[in-house]
C-alpha cells in the first residue's frame, strides 16, 4: 500500500522564491496598491511574468491576503491593552472553545498561544479605559474556562511593522 505525501503549506513557497519574488514582495509590502505595470517596472520584467508570479505566491499562501493598515488612534480605538491571558484547564477541547470565543470578539485584533506563566497573549483595542473596563469585566472575564488576565496598557508604539521580507 503506498501512502500519499501531504505537502506541508507552511513550507511551499520558502525554497522556491528567487530574488525576483522577493522584490516583488518587498514592492508590495510598501504599497500593496502598487500596480503590476509599476511592479514590472521596478523588477525589469514583463507584465506577465509579475502577474503570474503574485498569482503564484497567492495560491501557495506566500501572500495571505491585502489589507489597509488603520491608525487605531484616528478610529476611535485609542486605547491599546496587551492582555496575557491562563486558562484553568489545558485541554484541547477547552483550548479550541477558547480560541472559537476569542474569534468573535471584535476588540481582540491579535491572539497569539505563547509558552510561560500564561497561554495566549491578546491584543485588544478600544475606545478609551471605560469601554476596556467594560469589555474586560462584562466579555473577556466572562468566557468559560478563564483563569487569570493580566492587562498592560500600551503607553507608545515605537516600532509597528508588518514587513518580513526586507
Amino acid at each position: 500500500m503506498v501512502k500519499a505525501v501531504q505537502k506541508d503549506d507552511s513550507t511551499i513557497g520558502q525554497n522556491t522564491l528567487d530574488s525576483k519574488d522577493l522584490s516583488i514582495l518587498r514592492l508590495l509590502q510598501e504599497n500593496a496598491r502598487i500596480t503590476v505595470k509599476e511592479i514590472s517596472e521596478k523588477v525589469h520584467l514583463s507584465t506577465t511574468p509579475v502577474h503570474e508570479r503574485i498569482k503564484r505566491m497567492e495560491e501557495t499562501g506566500v501572500i495571505k491576503q491585502y489589507a489597509t493598515l488603520v491608525d487605531h488612534t484616528k478610529v476611535k480605538k485609542g486605547l491599546m491593552v496587551i492582555c496575557y491571558v491562563s486558562l484553568k484547564q489545558h485541554s484541547k477541547e477547552a483550548g479550541d472553545k477558547f480560541i472559537k470565543t476569542i474569534q468573535e470578539l471584535n476588540e481582540v485584533i491579535e491572539c497569539y498561544n505563547i509558552s510561560g506563566e500564561f497561554d495566549f497573549m491578546l491584543k485588544v483595542v478600544s475606545e478609551d479605559m471605560n469601554a476596556y473596563y467594560d469589555f474586560h469585566v462584562n466579555r473577556l472575564s466572562q468566557i468559560e474556562n478563564m483563569g487569570h488576565v493580566q492587562s498592560v496598557f500600551v503607553m507608545g508604539i515605537i516600532k509597528q511593522t508588518h514587513q518580513l521580507v526586507y
